[in-house]
């Protein structure tokens, strides 16, 4: 769940606590999916340590990698759908990548290319390196599945030229609904003329609300999507670290399609 942002003007600070305050930076414990393949997206980063001085800052969540088994079995009920194209033709974007853990998961599914965007610098830069890695690890490893072509822009994500293919977006609740409203906006303005080839998987879907009420989005799909057993420990470690949070073992997510205004896909 890592910053992206958007331009415009700095809204008033908001004076009451949220509940995103409360986090407490850790980088411990390690999970399981770093212990196997050597990479570092492992830990909690809140907002207030993800601070660049962007005009949205205070719109960003935190940093908190998905794990892997719910963006697999969120893929799959995304193609179950079905998509109207098959999964090879389609671009998967991580809006707000951070460390890059989600990229590297999806790299491993069939997908034409599979891009991150992340403004931080800090997170951008751990991201590259796992990327570096994972791609060596990868090439030198002859049982390791074949890998779409990865590529990690660090940018605004408000500013990011949405791909001409058919588009899959994932976001791990990177921001909040002022930013989200905004992208929804870009994505409208891009994808005006192609309704229909743009999907978005939505976890800790907190603001489902925004795509709910937005005419030229139609929601495929709602539900608590399960973690591994191997994940949920990890989870279960990692929020024991955070007071006022606990682990269910499971994230409520959404998959949603861009219609047009029109509500048709034709």
């Amino acid at each position: 769940m890592p910053p992206p942002s958007q331009s415009g003007p700095r809204l008033a600070p908001k004076s009451a606590q949220r509940p995103r305050d409360l986090l407490v930076a850790t980088d411990q414990p390690i999970h399981p999916f770093d212990l196997a393949h050597g990479v570092d997206t492992s830990g909690l980063v809140p907002a207030k340590n993800l601070v660049t001085g962007h005009p949205n800052d205070e719109h960003v969540t935190a940093y908190y990698g998905v794990a892997p088994s719910i963006l697999r079995a969120l893929v799959a009920e995304w193609r179950a759908t079905p998509p109207p194209e098959p999964i090879a033709k389609y671009t998967f974007v991580d809006i707000g990548a951070g460390k890059g853990r989600a990229m590297l998961v999806a790299s491993e599914l069939p997908f034409r290319q599979v891009v991150g965007i992340e403004l931080n610098p800090a997170m951008a830069a751990i991201a590259r390196q796992n990327l570096d890695h994972w791609l060596t690890s990868h090439v030198t490893d002859p049982t390791a599945p074949q890998l779409a072509p990865i590529d990690l822009l660090e940018q605004d994500a408000l500013e990011f030229e949405l791909p001409r293919t058919p588009t899959l977006l994932f976001l791990f609740h990177p921001f909040e609904a002022p930013v989200l409203r905004a992208l929804l906006r870009r994505i409208e303005t891009q994808f005006a003329n192609r309704p229909g080839e743009l999907d978005l998987l939505y976890v800790n879907a907190e603001c489902a609300i925004v795509l709910d009420r937005n005419p030229g989005f139609k929601r495929l799909w709602v539900g608590a999507v399960r973690m591994s057993r191997e994940d949920h420990a990890a989870d279960v470690a990692a929020i024991a670290m955070q007071k006022e949070y606990g682990s269910t073992g499971d994230e409520e997510c959404a998959i949603y399609r861009y219609v047009g205004r029109s509500g048709t896909t034709s």
